[in-house]
Order: C-alpha cells, then sequence, then structure tokens
C-alpha cells in the first residue's frame, strides 16, 4: 500500500524541516548545556523562547487527529511530521506535541466534560501549562495494570485519593499544573477492568508531594522529566473524575494506542538522525590506513541499519493506516508489533552510531547517549516489550484456533 504524502502533508512538512533547519538544530547545544546546568525542576528558556516562533508558523498542536482543536491530521498523515520533529529532544515541545501532554489533552478532548475542556485543555492546547500521568507504581509490576494499588475514595461532594506513584514524566516541571491520575475506585469488583478510575488531580492540592526526579540512565530532564510523587489523602471534586467511576482501564487503552505510536514515529526519525551521524562520521575518520566508512564492518552496519529503519518505517504507517480505518482497538495487534520492532530497531542503530563515534559516542557531545536513553527506555514505557509479544501471540493464535 503506498503511503504518499497529501499536499497538505506535504506542505507541512516542508516547513517543519525549514524550522528544524533554522531554529531546533541551531539550539540544541544550548538546550542540552540549560538541561545539565538548570536542573529538572527548570524551565528551559530555549524551548520558551522558540514555542511563539513555531506556533507563528503555524506548526503547533499537529498531534490531535479528527479535533478542530488541533491540525485535524489523521494518524498517517501525523506520521510524517512526528518522525521529523523525533529527530531532536528539543522539538517536540518547541512545538506543544510533547509526551505526556499530548496523551493528557488527547484525553481530555476525548472523554473531558465542557468545564474540564476549559480549565484544563484550553491551557494546555496553548502551551501555557504542562501535566502528568500518574500510573506506574514501585510497590507492584506496573506491566499489569490491574496490580495498581493506589486508591480514589468518594467522600460526599469529593474524592480522597492516596497512592505513591513513579515514572510520572513531567511532575517536576514547575509549569506542570494538572495531573491524570489513575487508581481503584471500586477494588472488590470481579471484574478486574472495572476496578480503576482515572481522575483529574491539581499538582496545588495540598497532600501531592513531588518526592524527586529520577534519572534516565543517569541524564535528568532530559529526555524524560520522570518524578517519584506520594498522593496522601489528596481530596479533589467530584466533578473531576473522568468519564465515570470504573472507567479508567477503557481510559488507559484509549489513551496508549496514540501514545505508543507517537513514541515510534519520534523514534523513527531519532534513528534516522543516529545514522546520519554515523555516515558522516565515518566518512571523515581515517583508522588502519583508510576511511572507518570503508571497514567492511562499518558498511555492514550501515546498510543494517538502513533495512531497519525502513522496515520500522512501514511497519508504523501501516498502524497508522489501521487506526485511522478500522480504529484503535481493531489496530491493536499493529500497535503492539511496532512497539515491540521500533524501540528495539533504534536500540541498534543508535549502538552502533555509538560505536562508530568511539569513546566520544559514549560523551553528551554527539547527542546519541541521550538518545540510546531515549530508545532504551521505550522498551519499557507504555508497557514492556514481553507486553505486548504475549499480546500479539494471543491474537495471532486465536485468528488459526477456530482451523483446529
Amino acid at each position: 500500500m503506498p503511503f504518499d504524502l497529501t499536499p497538505r502533508t506535504r506542505a507541512l512538512k516542508d516547513r517543519l524541516e525549514a524550522f528544524m533547519d533554522a531554529h531546533v538544530y541551531p539550539n540544541e547545544a544550548r538546550y542540552y548545556e540549560e538541561a545539565e546546568r538548570l536542573g529538572p525542576w527548570a524551565v528551559y528558556p530555549v524551548v520558551e523562547e522558540l514555542k511563539p516562533l513555531a506556533r507563528g508558523e503555524g506548526l503547533w498542536n499537529l498531534f490531535l487527529p479528527d479535533s478542530e482543536r488541533g491540525a485535524g491530521l489523521s494518524n498517517l498523515e501525523y506520521a510524517s511530521l512526528c518522525e521529523v520533529m523525533g529527530r531532536s529532544h528539543l522539538a517536540p515541545e518547541v512545538f506543544n506535541c510533547s509526551a505526556p501532554d499530548t496523551g493528557n489533552m488527547e484525553v481530555l478532548e476525548r472523554y473531558g466534560t465542557a468545564a474540564q475542556k476549559q480549565q484544563w485543555l484550553k491551557p494546555l492546547l496553548a502551551g501555557e501549562i504542562r501535566s502528568c500521568f500518574a500510573m506506574t507504581e514501585p510497590a507492584v509490576a506496573s506491566s499489569d495494570a490491574t496490580n495498581i494499588e493506589s486508591r480514589i475514595r468518594r467522600d460526599g461532594d469529593h474524592y480522597v485519593i492516596s497512592g505513591h506513584k513513579w515514572y510520572t514524566t513531567n511532575a517536576t516541571d514547575p509549569r506542570c499544573r494538572i495531573c491524570i491520575f489513575m487508581g481503584k475506585s471500586d477494588p472488590d469488583n470481579p471484574d478486574r477492568y472495572r476496578q480503576q478510575s482515572m481522575i483529574l488531580v491539581p499538582m496545588d492540592t495540598p497532600g501531592v508531594t513531588v518526592v524527586r526526579p529520577l534519572p534516565v540512565f543517569g541524564f535528568y530532564g532530559v529526555p524524560d522529566r520522570s518524578s517519584e510523587v506520594i498522593f496522601d489523602n489528596v481530596r479533589v471534586p467530584a466533578a473531576n473524575m473522568l468519564l465515570g467511576e470504573g472507567r479508567g482501564f477503557e481510559i488507559a487503552q484509549g489513551r496508549l494506542g496514540p501514545g505508543r505510536i507517537h513514541h515510534c514515529m519520534r523514534l523513527i526519525g531519532l534513528a534516522e538522525r543516529s545514522l546520519e551521524k554515523m555516515c558522516r562520521r565515518t566518512l571523515t575518520r581515517v583508522a588502519f590506513g583508510k576511511p572507518v566508512a570503508e571497514q567492511t564492518v562499518t558498511q555492514e552496519r550501515i546498510a543494517e541499519a538502513r533495512i531497519l529503519i525502513e522496515q520500522a518505517r512501514l511497519l508504523t504507517l501501516q498502524a497508522a493506516h489501521r487506526m485511522d480505518t478500522v480504529g484503535n482497538k481493531e489496530a491493536r495487534r499493529e500497535i503492539a508489533m511496532i512497539k515491540v520492532a521500533v524501540p528495539n530497531m533504534a536500540c541498534r542503530v543508535v549502538d552502533w552510531a555509538i560505536q562508530a563515534h568511539g569513546g566520544g559516542g559514549t560523551s553528551n557531545d554527539f547527542g546519541l547517549a541521550s538518545a540510546y536513553a531515549t530508545a532504551r527506555l521505550l522498551r519499557l514505557a507504555d508497557g514492556p516489550d514481553e507486553v505486548h509479544r504475549n499480546q500479539i501471540a494471543r491474537l495471532e493464535l486465536k485468528r488459526h484456533s477456530n482451523a483446529i
């Protein structure tokens, strides 16, 4: 199936690439310097300087499909744009297209009430605030979301929330104003998938404590603002409940599908950029009497990287097409496949690029160490490889069970 760009998407991609060349790539060194110097509790000035420029160019909220609030692009149309943004850690937030805000905005757009949208979605879409998503917990194996122990208890016109979360991305950002919290509101329900709810928790509510930032391979703030957060008898209005009690797992599935494909789209861009760096580096470095690019092992890795990237891109485009045409639920097999294939591909390609750069590849000078941290993290985030492989296998076995 051909995946040709529509004229509108082609024009947006051209403008996006021009913006990356003019504003993003030249500011990457500054971005990493600010992240390292200011740390994960700070706002990075370069991001705030570039946001108005991106918005002025109409390169803003491109991620939100089927909505007049965003660009109205399909998942397939957005794929090539997301790939371009994924080439740089700096880019996604500049265009208001970074996780977890994108997923949270999609939740509010799809499941939020008019009041919730006015209070939280509007400023998120404007890039005035940021948000976090609290699901993973340190005390249980969170790869099985039904293990969640956090509680959401009704008390009159309020809910009381208690729980210990970590890998709550963005919580250390001083602009983080709202959290989407997942916990059990009906722990005794015989249906394990109706025990959970999701609720909106303003971050300035008494009882919310951001304990610490969590490093990803020693990186704080970039590539991820992972955080540990404690919710100690936090009281929020009953109107903050999303969709209704017992529907948290339903919301999670609706949220994680688009989130997973966006991660994969960005990773393809990151792998593509890493391959470019690998080629340029090996063309200019001489070892044992000839350019490293002429060493057979280098050529084999470059060829394998190109094959792997193209395979991953086609699989991701197919998943996007399926999401657009049959819906996220019917496309769950394709989404699971890319969530396994793309991070593993990116890990391998970035690892080869690091090897080609020698010792320098492990430093912060070339952006490859943080690229590897991103790729490796995404073999766990939004579900580990093992969970997705199990799902793929179950779906495949189901296809053939009637033939026995």
